[in-house]
């Protein structure tokens, strides 16, 4: 093949790629939005097809905008595919599965906008709620077929489509399949069960009232639900306990196998909290986990399809050669559990400092948990992203996955399960504010900072601080269900805090941040101009800390207590500025630590006594 037909190709074949990515997102979010528009009490939506209340602009209420909306994303699916759909005839040559997939996928996508205009046009009746299920079926069925050909798009970087073909032959395979084929049975028996408006009708977990057979159609669809995840639940977790076993080395396959994992006990948790009570966000929130897990075992099942050739030799690859005390260790030392240690004491404290008294034991235990998995999933995916980066530095090389103690795999699938679990227990256990809180600060550290900022701008660490300052926010969030003015200024004051407290480190390891290329303070500008923004953030950060009783914050105890600790800290950053040496920036480091510790723990004796 020639440059100009490579080329050629190349550019074809990335306008595929990312029309494909968008679809999948759209079709995905479809399914979320279409969970909203039922569980929601935000009033009638449109109740004619395709104008909304007789004109082509929906009207002011929320309803009718969001239907509208689903409208809008809906036709923009059907131009995606359809683009795609001509991309993989005319530019590129597709193989005949691909076109196929997405003729289907179109196909679907037409007949899912008829049964739409249908919903419409009949409104609440019961015949409406089952075309629903039938709705919702098709949707899955659109995101199956997207998917995978998404998936082998960004696999394929060269024109060799026709030699890209899934194969299915072992029992590993097979049984993802099997899972796949539960989930959607499980999926229908849901959307079942909320056609007939049986919710209720189960009020006991896992027994319908303590009958094992119920009476009437509700019932037994509920039965069928409740049997099929089991059944669906057992398939998982064997899939999960093989990955971890013979797939250490396929992240792909490793991490939506874990996800999947994870993703089926929280569908059960939000399911056993939707028996006990509804609530519209929890069923929105239920509706979009299972569409996420539908997701993961349809990328599951594609990628063990592709990888299929390869099985036997990645099997005898990744035979087990340690022990599993020595793996749970590396795992936990991929949380970081240092630097979560620190975090968890600024979210105990925003707990105590929002309700003004203890927590209780169960909500501590499960907002500290939940705080734990954030933090510490967060963490272990930053090694992952980090790992070449940490070979170069004598502070990190001997880190589980640069040492080889463990795949690349396993730290990613460990650090998105811990995340995907903290979100759900703070869900079901603390409230939906505090889940949301932990959400962003996860992707505020892996996206924003860990994949933006770290190796792209010498501010790197002053905007990337924003990640460590949300823990007291969640706290606060945890105790009191909403955040007010004082808890931002304990997000401030962390905020101030992280700069000098890094820059402090880099000083200390200024050889290794050069050689892995990291763009920190000291590399770009110098350890004199370092020192002296050491010394600067931290006169601010005290003058900040003096301040918050102003706001609310702490009583004569703890300003007391800040003035001594600010004024320690401020002597620390003073020789780092004068005397220079790693010997000062090193003790700059390990008093910023303990200074925010005692800081946060000084605004907690105060409103305690």
């Amino acid at each position: 093949m020639n440059n100009m037909t490579a080329q050629a190709f190349t550019k074809k074949g990335g306008l595929f790629r990312y029309l494909l990515l968008a679809a999948s997102i759209i079709a995905f979010l479809l399914i979320v939005q279409g969970g909203i528009l039922g569980a929601a009490p935000l009033g009638k939506g449109c109740p004619d097809w395709p104008t909304c209340f007789g004109g082509w602009a929906p009207p002011g209420n929320p309803a009718a905008r969001l239907h509208y909306l689903h409208r809008i994303m809906s036709l923009l699916l059907g131009l995606l595919v359809l683009a795609a759909n001509w991309t993989s005839w005319r530019a590129i040559k597709a193989a005949r599965w691909v076109r196929a997939a997405l003729s289907m996928a179109l196909g679907l996508i037409a007949i899912q906008v008829v049964f739409g205009g249908f919903i419409d046009l009949v409104g609440d009746s019961g015949g409406a709620a089952w075309v629903s299920v039938f709705h919702l079926l098709l949707a899955l069925l659109v995101l199956g077929h997207l998917l995978p050909v998404t998936l082998i798009a960004f696999r394929t970087v060269q024109p060799a489509w026709e030699s890209r073909r899934f194969a299915y032959k072992t029992g590993f395979v097979r049984l993802s399949i099997m899972a796949l084929a539960s989930l959607l049975v499980l999926y229908v028996s849901g959307a079942s069960l909320a056609a007939l408006h049986g919710s209720g009708v189960c009020q006991g977990w896992p027994l319908c009232g303590g009958d094992i057979f119920p009476q009437g159609t509700a019932g037994r669809v509920a039965l069928v639900h409740r049997v099929m995840t089991a059944w669906a639940g057992a398939l998982v977790a064997v899939l999960v306990i093989q990955a971890w076993r013979y797939r250490r080395n396929s992240t792909l396959v490793l991490v939506a196998s874990t996800a999947a994992g994870v993703l089926f006990s929280a569908q059960a948790l939000l399911g056993s909290r939707l028996v006990e009570g509804y609530s519209p966000s929890m069923q929105v929130l239920h509706q979009t986990s299972a569409t996420a897990l539908w997701a993961s075992l349809v990328i599951l099942v594609a990628e063990l399809g592709l990888t299929e050739r390869n099985t036997v030799g990645e099997t005898k690859a990744c035979q087990r050669v340690k022990g599993l005390r020595g793996q749970l260790y590396d795992l936990l030392m991929l949380t970081k559990p240092v630097v979560v240690a620190l975090l968890l004491v600024t979210t105990l404290s925003g707990m105590v400092i929002g309700a003004s008294s203890w927590p209780s034991f169960r909500l501590a235990f499960w907002t500290l948990l939940g705080g734990f998995l954030a933090a510490g999933g967060s963490g272990a995916i930053n090694q992952y992203i980090d790992r070449y980066d940490d070979l170069k530095m004598q502070r990190t090389k001997k880190r589980p996955i640069p040492a080889g103690r463990l795949t690349p795999a396993e730290g990613l699938a460990f650090g998105v399960a811990a995340c995907l679990a903290a979100f759900y227990l703070l869900v079901a256990y603390v409230n939906l504010l505090a889940a949301l809180l932990a959400l962003a600060g996860m992707i505020y550290y892996v996206l924003l900072y860990s994949l933006i900022l770290k190796k792209s701008t010498v501010q790197n660490i002053v905007v990337g601080g924003g990640a460590g300052a949300i823990p007291p926010l969640v706290g606060w969030a945890a105790a009191t269900g909403s955040l007010d003015i004082p808890a931002l200024f304990l997000f401030a004051v962390i905020f101030m805090w992280t700069p000098p407290h890094f820059w402090a480190l880099a000083l200390v390891r200024l050889k290794d941040y050069t050689r892995a290329g990291i763009p920190m303070l000291p590399v770009v500008r110098g350890e004199r101009e370092t020192r002296w923004q050491i010394l600067l953030y931290t006169g601010e950060l005290v003058a900040l800390t003096l301040l918050l009783p102003l706001f609310g914050l702490g009583g004569s105890f703890y300003l007391v207590s800040a003035g001594i600790l600010g004024g320690f800290l401020l002597v620390s950053a003073w020789k780092v500025w004068k005397l220079g040496g790693n010997k000062a920036a090193w003790k700059m480091y390990r008093n910023s630590s303990m200074y925010l510790a005692c800081l946060f723990a000084a605004l907690v004796v105060d409103v305690l006594v």
